[in-house]
């Protein structure tokens, strides 16, 4: 009688005078060697995470690179300011270059952008203003992202009578308006520098990203392998920072790249109220309040620091804006 296999054809037994173990065993070494075809890991597709295909969604959207590129320029201006302009910001020449206007010839040179009401080069101060926007920026997210996301995964996690206490503070704090709160704050310290305003926007600025932690720590920990974990003995601090965290990291990620050029907005808008950042920082803010004399005669002093924030804030909210449609999967 024929064998029927799977593939619909019929094959016969082993011819006569073949033994059938052997007939057996020639029959499985080939299916296993099929088998181990198939399996070949070099053929299978590769194991993709929710960061591996962010990261492969990133490099192919033009706003992603522009404005990665826009901010790393930044940074190694903040940096290395000497290496853009070696003219001095500070050194002014009220006899020369009293609002003298931009040489477009002068490329990278002390007058490429003119000269301020104070005989000041206004590109040197473009480039090393960046140093004071750039450091409060990044030095505010750092710190509303450590103390939200901890109150945030802190009160997720527990729930019940924490979560009440802990909700309560932030709602108190979120009817503070940041700018508001941040004057008040900065009224009280004498000399006000880059890190009083980064320890006054951090301690007003954190209610957002506790709010995004806890909702995403509430969806998270319902999560089957946070139950598997919870059920084998794991311990609270290895169930909040191994499962649940990494997993509940990437809302505060896009929340907080989005809040960066926010927090630089307002440090300018803080130093252009004469509250925030003082002689002899550099600020753009400053340099705009100054300008506002002579905004008729004299635009460019204006215009130039104004497009420096402009273009940092637009940069850090592109960047944002990229990093969500790479982590959302509802807007691939």
């Amino acid at each position: 009688m024929p064998d029927l296999h799977d593939d619909g054809e019929f094959k016969p037994h082993p011819a006569p005078g073949v033994d059938h173990l052997d007939y057996a065993g020639e029959q499985g070494m080939a299916v296993e060697q099929e088998t181990l075809v198939e399996a070949d890991p070099a053929k299978r597709e590769e194991a993709r995470s929710l960061w591996g295909d962010a990261w492969r969604d990133l490099r192919r959207r033009p706003i992603f690179v522009i404005s990665a590129l826009l901010i790393l320029l930044l940074i190694v201006m903040s940096i290395f300011p000497w290496a853009f302009t070696d003219a001095n910001p500070r050194q002014a020449d009220l006899i020369h270059n009293f609002l003298k206007r931009p040489d477009w010839t002068d490329f990278f040179g002390a007058g490429w952008f003119g000269y301020d009401g104070q005989g000041r080069s206004i590109y040197a101060r473009v480039v090393y203003g960046a140093r004071a926007s750039i450091t409060v920026g990044i030095f505010v997210t750092l710190g509303v992202t450590l103390l939200g996301g901890l109150t945030g995964m802190v009160a997720g996690y527990f729930g019940g009578a924490v979560d009440a206490v802990i909700s309560r503070i932030i709602d108190i704090f979120f009817g503070i308006p940041l700018l508001l709160g941040a004057l008040v704050l900065l009224g009280a310290f004498s000399a006000r520098t880059v890190w009083s305003v980064v320890v006054a926007l951090a301690v007003l600025g954190w209610t957002q990203i506790a709010r995004v932690m806890r909702g995403a720590v509430l969806t998270v920990k319902q999560a089957d392998y946070v139950m598997a974990g919870r059920a084998l003995g794991a311990g609270t601090g290895r169930l909040m920072f191994r499962h649940i965290l990494p997993n509940a990291l990437a809302p505060v990620i896009v929340v907080a790249t989005i809040a960066l050029g926010g927090y630089i907005a307002t440090e300018a808008t803080l130093s252009f109220l004469g509250i925030g950042l003082q002689d002899p920082t550099i600020s753009w803010g400053i340099d705009i309040a100054s300008a506002q004399k002579v905004i008729r005669t004299a635009p460019y002093v204006l215009f130039f620091p104004a497009a420096a924030l402009s273009i940092t804030v637009l940069a850090f909210i592109m960047l944002g804006d990229a990093v969500r449609d790479a982590l959302d999967p509802k807007l691939r």
